[in-house]
């Protein structure tokens, strides 16, 4: 009993720790994000289509590094505890975002964009370890509400980010980014606590199909991989453009970078209001039902964002995407905890992680390509319709997550 309440009081702990440190990761990393297509723009005289190109190109290569290093990670993590992770990514990106504040052209920002790339993935890795000490019947509720933290930095960062834009210069917010990390850094090596047992090591001819063999539904984990990297694609394709979109329905007048900063913002609030709630109505009714709901609200409030003629309309619209991203990433990453071993959680999440940066990629390139040979509302129009492909195949390829018997957690 004694064991219990300690895991018990384990697990809590560390999720209002995590919880405080994504909240500060998400503000940091969202200080930024919304104003990378601005600072690409101030670093040469481009064009429309070159700053959308450029600014494409920045966006992936830190996920195109992220792509491939995530696994090779999530096996050290799985080998020497997910804690030195925390360690490595808060560190790691605070000195990347640090020199990145000091560019002064666009191939030294791809340069440190990459640098960025190698040491990605603290919130992957807290999800990784909360979903591995929480008791499975809890998962929903605590990988959700975790989000709430990345979500909640996410609504303050633009905001904070716009106005010290605004006021100073968008370097400025690199130097506050780097030692946000910093302090995350240290409240994860001071806090945080890890009752870690290393898997052991088995002959390496065996690893390989024997860990494949632990996974009771490959073919499920698979198609939810994929599901993370369309979503993100589709979320991921906005980035780039929304700064620019804004600008472009504001007629270039007025604090483009604070509205510009609220917009991107929007979504957070509604996030937070709506993860929780989906995530215990998952634990209760189903994971797999709020991830079908989550795919139709997306593709219905994606779809009429490319026709917007004001920031008002695009607002609305946007604060609403905050309900789709409550429902579509937790009940991924619930779905993927409940039907992995304990054991994997780290090399699953971490393929998870992967498969988000490609997303990530993937949507920055293909959002600045869209953006510059056609108009910024046609990636609204694309990300509208990956998603309804996305929700096809969920439905044809894993019907099991249509019925909450089948979503039993694994022991």
């Amino acid at each position: 009993m004694g064991e219990t309440d300690t895991d018990h009081e384990l697990w809590r702990r560390n999720l209002h720790i995590l919880w405080f440190c994504s909240f500060i990761v998400g503000m940091a990393f969202s200080e930024i994000m919304p104003f990378l297509s601005l600072y690409v723009s101030s670093l040469g005289n481009y064009t429309k289509a070159q700053v959308t190109m450029y600014s494409g190109l920045v966006y992936a290569a830190d996920f195109f590094v992220g792509a491939i290093a995530a696994p090779l990670w999530g096996m050290v993590a799985d080998r020497k505890g997910r804690k030195l992770m925390l360690l490595r990514t808060s560190l790691g990106i605070a000195v990347a975002m640090g020199l990145m504040g000091l560019a002064t052209n666009v191939w030294q920002l791809v340069a440190l964009r990459s640098l960025q790339g190698i040491f990605a993935g603290y919130i992957p890795n807290a999800q990784a370890l909360i979903a591995a000490q929480t008791p499975r019947k809890y998962s929903g509720a605590a990988l959700s509400t975790l989000t709430t933290g990345g979500t909640s930095g996410n609504l303050l960062g633009p905001i904070i980010g716009g106005v010290l834009a605004q006021i100073f210069s968008i370097r400025m917010t690199f130097f506050v980014t780097a030692s946000l990390l910093l302090v995350t850094f240290v409240l994860s090596w001071v806090l945080v606590k890890e009752d870690f047992k290393p898997v052991p090591r088995q002959p390496k001819q065996a690893q390989r199909h024997s860990r494949l063999a632990m996974v009771p539904n490959l073919k499920l984990i698979i198609v939810l991989l994929c599901s993370t990297m369309f979503v993100q694609f589709g979320n991921t394709s906005i980035s780039p453009i929304i700064s620019l979109y804004v600008k472009e329905l504001m007629h270039n007048v007025g604090p483009i970078t604070v509205v510009a900063g609220i917009i991107a913002a929007l979504p957070g609030i509604s996030n937070i209001i709506a993860a929780p709630r989906l995530g215990r109505y998952g634990d209760h009714h189903g994971s797999g039902k709020v991830l079908l709901f989550g795919y139709i609200f997306a593709t219905l409030m994606y779809f009429p964002q490319g026709f917007v003629t004001s920031v008002w309309m695009l607002g609305i619209l946007r604060f609403m995407i905050g309900i789709s991203d409550g429902a579509l990433f937790p009940e991924i990453q619930v779905l993927l905890t409940k039907n992995t071993p304990v054991t994997l959680t780290s090399t699953v999440f971490s393929w998870n992680q992967s498969f988000q940066s490609i997303g990530n990629m993937l949507g920055a390139l293909l959002g600045g390509w869209l953006a510059g040979i056609f108009n910024y509302n046609a990636v609204f129009f694309s990300t509208a319709l990956l998603m309804l492909v996305n929700l096809a195949l969920l439905w044809w390829f894993a019907p099991e997550i249509r019925h909450h018997s089948s979503q039993a957690s694994m022991e």
